[in-house]
């Protein structure tokens, strides 16, 4: 969703317009490699013991899905497209007419490009291989609602979101300020077992889903994923919070504005020794093209860091990587990336770490794949200014904040109430 993320921005920045289209019964269109055999479907009159040798793909074979994205890459590459190294979804073909860029999701497909004729010709060839539909400009696209006009684009879960409520019974129209509360601390013994936690499971995997475009649930969701397996009546407790956050930010879109530059700045952020139970460290971190948010994470360290230092090291390694794929995309789309892309710290501690290879007491101890930050600032890929941790936005990817902090946070992340453009 990062891909499809960034090329709505460039296409919004570029002021070219996104189509969509739609394969019909996609699996059905793989070509099969091995021998598959299948017991013939009702109906069909067969000896006893016998089967039925398949030709194509079809669904429910674990083999369908790598079956037809590689007949769509043979089709695809025939007509001149260059698949992207850095992600297999994104195929770009550049001709003196302009350049279009076309991202595949399963069977839904955008498309976007600065030549309007190249896009009618690949959609009449596609058609004849296919069976595909025309959706016209990009509306609705897995779930998400895309509104577009020359300001540029918006992007939101509205429908999806009230579904939610219908799904987990919330009917009462209480809102809540912040999706989680401050200060807020779960274990897995908090609370009385659910009898039936499938529930919980369902809600907090459609809640997943919806971080494609709220990033302001991304930290607390990564914290009621973690009791997937068992969860307590404490642990359901905070998933109803975050639906009553939702009942009063509904409405809310991700912005995309026309008006941006196509440059990537980085923030990062770690809050040490968040979880009580394992003592490890969160790693936050949202990156933007231009005024636009396309990446964030909100994930718990693999390691317990010794120091706050070491904390925000780590982190700065895994945004640091996001940040090198991210530039490596872009000049694929054809956009230029020259100048080091800005990565804000809070920390001078662990910037100094990142630009001084002496430090040797406070790192030696610290894995190889870690320093990956220093060597990209060596490069020049990218460079280390200090953010003060008041004006830090990864922040609200690491840990509970007041209301008033927390509105400001999701301010900076361009998160607006929906409103005709």
């Amino acid at each position: 969703m990062t891909t499809v993320r960034t090329l709505i921005v460039v296409a919004s920045v570029r002021q070219w317009k996104v189509c969509q289209m739609d394969v019909k019964n996609a699996f059905l269109n793989g070509d099969l490699h091995e021998e598959v055999y299948m017991t013939p479907p009702p109906g069909i009159a067969h000896q006893p013991g016998g089967v039925c040798r398949l030709r194509k793909a079809l669904y429910g074979l674990k083999q369908a899905p790598r079956a037809w994205f590689e007949k769509f890459s043979t089709v695809i590459t025939f007509l001149g497209f260059v698949p992207c190294n850095h992600d297999s979804i994104l195929f770009v073909r550049c001709t003196n007419a302009g350049c279009i860029l076309l991202s595949l999701y399963v069977d839904d497909m955008i498309i976007t490009s600065d030549d309007y004729d190249g896009i009618e010709s690949l959609k009449r060839d596609l058609a004849h291989r296919f069976a595909m539909k025309d959706l016209g400009l990009l509306r609705y696209f897995l779930g998400i609602e895309v509104a577009q006009s020359k300001k540029g684009y918006l992007l939101s879960h509205t429908k999806y979101i009230s579904d939610l409520f219908h799904r987990a019974r919330l009917f009462d129209n209480r809102i809540a300020d912040t999706p989680l509360e401050t200060n807020a601390r779960y274990s897995p013994t908090n609370g009385v077992p659910l009898s039936d936690p499938s529930i919980y499971r369902t809600i907090v995997g459609s809640l997943v889903y919806l971080t494609v475009t709220h990033p302001d649930i991304a930290h607390v969701i990564h914290v009621v994923s973690q009791f997937v397996t068992a969860p307590t009546s404490v642990h359901w407790g905070a998933v109803f919070r975050i639906l009553r956050y939702l009942r009063g930010t509904q409405f809310q879109s991700l912005l995309f504005p026309s008006t941006s530059f196509l440059e990537l700045r980085a923030y990062s952020d770690a809050d040490w020794d968040s979880d009580p139970n394992d003592r490890k460290s969160t790693t936050g971190f949202c990156i933007f093209l231009g005024d636009s948010l396309i990446s964030w994470k909100s994930k718990k360290q693999d390691v317990v860091s010794r120091s706050s230092t070491e904390a925000e090291y780590r982190a700065m390694e895994v945004t640091t990587c996001e940040i090198v794929r991210l530039r490596w995309l872009l000049v694929h789309m054809g956009v230029v990336v020259s100048s080091p892309t800005p990565l804000h710290c809070d920390n001078q501690s662990a910037m100094q770490i990142a630009k001084n290879f002496v430090f040797h007491e406070r790192t030696k101890h610290i894995e190889i794949d870690c320093h990956f930050t220093r060597h990209h600032l060596q490069l020049g890929t990218i460079s280390l200014p200090f953010v003060p941790s008041a004006l830090q936005i990864a922040d609200v990817f690491t840990k509970a904040q007041s209301a008033s902090r927390f509105r400001f946070l999701c301010d900076k992340l361009s998160m607006f109430i929906a409103i005709a453009l």
